[in-house]
């Protein structure tokens, strides 16, 4: 039937005609619907056939029968009243506790694999100064990059503290979405370690914090708590390590630096930062500062006109001279990498036992010094040292394929000279040692029957042998051919390790052990995943591989040598960079990886230059005495490395 509507209805009305319609749609359908066979009752009038219990109209099936929305609701209400009732048994239970020890922070000792001790950390730089000494901008610039709302909040973020406790069930992470309260209160009341209790102890007693102390008072001991890298303990020590000046003399543009800081301190050391690590610096800055501008604590003018302030070069910690700084950064990044916080970690108190052998190290840092000679021969100069170029910087990793263990690291002529570690930077191009990387790409999509060999094939599988997928240079034209990507000796090791591992993922790992006290650090395993199939890896491994019976190897582009007087075979890639300020060589044997490269850098203003010499063989000479001394093995001559532009044929079909 149709049903008109009028707009002056009520809605009454209407749910009044709607229904009538149904119940005449209804009859109208019984009426039409047609007559079956068997339908019919014993008195031969049609009827509906009875099968098994009849059902009431309305009646709940399934799920349905046994959860209503008036059971669910009692269910919400009584959860509520449990999580209420025990929050509230917390609150009174859980009183604000003493200082934590930080302030009485032991030593961290650094041991070789064997034992034996490699350095002893752990001097706390520390001043606590009043707040009206810190600058109100920079005051400004911490809430501004940690906790807009922190003038006005309740000293707790739940959706944040929640999210926190969750990560850290689930291990997904240790991040949350703190308030600078709830930061204080884990730095300056509570241990640094991820687990759900402390979550909680640190909600209830930030809610008491914030009730019983100021806002300035809080935010006094936020800036004094926090660690900031470089072992600096507060804004008084940060000011001097960073800008070398009072913490009163802080612009602006310095603090909101501090600020973006905390966030995480070693990478974001301006000194030591890889350059993706410095672009996001940048960003984290400028956040800061567009924060201030949105709250009204910065002119959007005096913004504009703002640069950011580079950091002064650090100063190392007494008893890091030599290789030690270098072996003790690298641990201490893989240890953050793994979920111990910076903080907990400059605590103290932790005895680190490092892959390093002993022998291993002083056989690489021997040979360094050794072969990274101006003079083609090697000889020493008549000072009775080898005469090295001050513009050329030398890195170089030892990592057994077998376990992914770093059993030797160099990383600088001395950590105290120069703090950036040559091992593990990656601003200099990887030259011809990528090629075999897009080798393997390009071998993989035929094994697979895929079609698309470009560089998203080789971006993918770089990354997925250790290159890390955001590296600078990769979009460049004729990047994978040439090798422009941004590479560091430690990323190479991985990769090669990983190639002579069957394709499996090899993450080269410095950290043996981490403990503290009854506390043992779970580490990832240095050997993941099949990264890429074990046929294309074999294939490039043979196609590197030379042996003192067959010869030289069959790839042109890649200068073959050989590790002393033994008939099993190495493998090795070697060049120098198109820019010509880097220059590799990745040599393997069946026992270790190894890789070496030289970089050059300018003395004065650590800017990159050209390397001098370049291609006389330095980097040739230093695997080769490495490796004799680290195996065991008498070396023979070592021929002088073979440039070329390699055949072309595996990458001629890549995109570019």
């Amino acid at each position: 039937m149709r049903i008109r509507h009028s707009p002056d209805r009520t809605a009454d009305q209407l749910t009044a005609s709607w229904a009538g319609a149904a119940r005449e749609a209804d009859t109208d359908d019984a009426l039409r619907e047609p007559a079956k066979t068997g339908d019919r009752d014993s008195g031969g009038r049609r009827g509906r056939r009875k099968s098994g219990r009849s059902r009431r109209p309305g009646k709940r099936t399934g799920f349905r029968r046994f959860v209503s929305w008036r059971k669910a609701l009692a269910c919400v209400i009584v959860l509520c009243a449990l999580v209420t009732g025990a929050f509230t048994v917390l609150y009174f239970a859980i009183d604000i506790p003493r200082a934590n020890d930080l302030a009485k922070a032991q030593s961290n000792v650094f041991l070789y694999s064997d034992g034996s001790r490699l350095a002893r950390t752990g001097e706390i730089n520390r001043e606590t100064v009043p707040l009206d000494r810190v600058p109100k901008d920079v005051r400004y610039a911490f809430v501004a990059a940690e906790n807009k709302d922190f003038y006005s909040d309740s000293g707790i973020s739940l959706t944040g503290t929640a999210r926190g406790i969750v990560n850290t069930l689930t291990g997904q992470g240790t991040q949350g979405g703190s308030t600078i309260t709830q930061q204080y209160v884990k730095n300056y009341y509570l241990s640094q370690e991820q687990t759900a209790t402390r979550k909680l102890k640190e909600l209830v007693i930030s809610l008491k914090v914030d009730r019983s102390n100021s806002k300035d008072d809080i935010l006094a001991g936020y800036l004094n708590s926090s660690y900031y890298g470089r072992l600096a303990y507060g804004i008084q020590a940060a000011a001097r390590a960073y800008y070398g000046k009072e913490v009163e003399d802080l612009t602006v543009e310095q603090g909101a630096y501090l600020a973006a800081l905390l966030q995480a301190p070693s990478q974001y050391d301006w000194a030591i930062a890889a350059p993706e690590a410095k672009r996001r610096v940048l960003q984290r800055w400028g956040y800061v500062l567009d924060n201030m501008v949105g709250e009204g604590w910065l002119d959007k003018t005096e913004r504009q006109r703002m640069r950011f302030p580079v950091p002064l070069a650090p100063q190392p910690g007494a008893g890091l001279s030599g290789q030690a700084g270098y072996l003790v950064d690298a641990a201490r990044r893989e240890l953050t990498a793994s979920g111990i916080s910076e903080q907990e970690l400059a605590g103290g108190g932790w005895r680190i036992t490092l892959n390093i052998e002993p022998d291993k190290q002083r056989a690489l840092e021997q040979a360094v010094r050794s072969g990274d000679s101006n003079s083609d021969s090697g000889r020493q100069a008549p000072s009775g040292a080898p005469a090295q170029d001050p513009d050329r910087q030398a890195g170089a990793v030892s990592v057994d394929p077998r376990t992914g263990r770093i059993v030797a690291l160099y990383g600088g002529r001395d950590y105290m000279k120069h703090y950036l570690s040559n091992a593990t930077r990656s601003d200099y191009q990887a030259g011809a040692t990528f090629e075999p990387i897009a080798y393997a790409a390009v071998m993989g999509a035929k094994r697979q029957n895929q079609s698309e060999r470009g560089l998203k094939q080789i971006r993918q599988t770089a990354a997925d042998l250790g290159i890390a997928p955001d590296a600078s240079g990769f979009t460049a034209p004729r990047a994978t051919e040439l090798g422009l990507m941004g590479v560091s000796p430690l990323e190479m090791a991985g990769v090669y390790a990983s190639l002579h591992h069957q394709g499996k993922k090899v993450t080269p790992s410095i950290v043996k052990s981490a403990q503290r006290g009854e506390e043992r650090t779970s580490l990832p395993g240095a050997v993941g995943g099949q990264a890429i199939d074990p046929g294309t890896a074999e294939r490039v491994i043979s196609d590197l591989a030379f042996s003192p019976i067959r010869g030289i190897g069959r790839r042109g582009g890649v200068g073959p040598e050989v590790a002393g007087r033994t008939n099993q075979i190495v493998t090795a890639a070697s060049g120098p960079t198109d820019d010509r300020k880097a220059e590799w060589f990745i040599g393997a044997t069946p026992d270790l990886v190894t890789t070496v490269a030289l970089f050059g850098e300018d003395a004065k203003t650590t800017k990159q230059v050209k390397l001098r010499h370049i291609g006389d063989g330095h980097p040739n000479r230093i695997w080769s005495l490495y490796t004799e001394h680290a195996l065991g093995r008498q070396s023979s001559a070592v021929p002088e490395p073979e440039y070329g532009s390699g055949s072309g044929d595996e990458v001629a079909d890549s995109g570019q």
